[in-house]
């Protein structure tokens, strides 16, 4: 169902939740690799075109669930050597994938934590680029818990990460609220029992947390 916000809930009738669960990309952090390759290739087509055909997002998924970078590239690049030193500067360059943090759900991850919500994690990420991110965002270390694909060699949706928050700390599914940009995340979510919204941007997400009873102000 939808929200009066516009955020898509499924969301059954219960007190407020005492612990919010965060998906980092797309939600908190802006990333993106078209920003690298729009610097590397002509045109949004050629950049559109490059990254459904050689550095796709089924060859990305694979590192986040815990394929090495360097064997990634190595085999990509045997399979489009004229692409080789493209697809090398996905991994070497990759800093320049991110936009920098998503301000306004930052602010609410402020309001939760000010409010002594328990907060937490969840992200598809390979564990070699995130052990470089988290220097970068300072709010990061307000998590209790983050949970990163890579270093469990399992991705979202897949349940069993799912799981492996929940069981790693003591989480109950009806006491959580989960936060993702993926629909097909938040389904899965939804379906071990937790609470689950479809972030579509920080007010909406704000007004949405608001209306279940959570400390995020107005």
């Amino acid at each position: 169902m939808s929200d009066p916000s516009g955020a898509s809930t499924r969301i059954p009738p219960r007190g407020a939740p005492s612990t919010v669960v965060f998906d980092l990309g797309g939600v908190l952090i802006d990333w993106d690799p078209r920003y690298l390759y729009r610097t590397l290739l002509p045109s949004e087509d050629a950049v559109e075109q490059f990254l459904a055909e050689v550095c796709t997002p089924e060859w990305n998924a694979a590192q986040d669930a815990g394929r090495a970078w360097s064997v990634a590239v190595a085999e990509l690049a045997r399979q489009f050597p004229d692409r080789a030193e493209l697809i090398r500067a996905y991994d070497e360059r990759w800093w320049e994938t991110i936009g920098g943090e998503i301000t306004g759900t930052v602010q609410v991850l402020r309001s939760l934590r000010d409010g002594r919500v328990r907060l937490y994690a969840l992200t598809n990420w390979s564990s070699e680029k995130f052990d470089l991110t988290y220097p970068r965002f300072e709010w990061l270390s307000w998590f209790a818990g983050i949970v990163v694909s890579g270093k469990e060699g399992v991705v979202k949706p897949d349940p069993r990460i799912f799981r492996v928050l929940l069981e790693r700390y003591d989480i109950h599914p009806v006491d959580a609220v989960y936060i993702d940009d993926a629909q097909h995340n938040v389904v899965a979510a939804a379906e071990l029992g937790m609470r689950s919204l479809h972030f579509s941007g920080p007010e909406r997400l704000r007004d949405a947390l608001a209306e279940i009873g959570l400390p995020v102000g107005r």
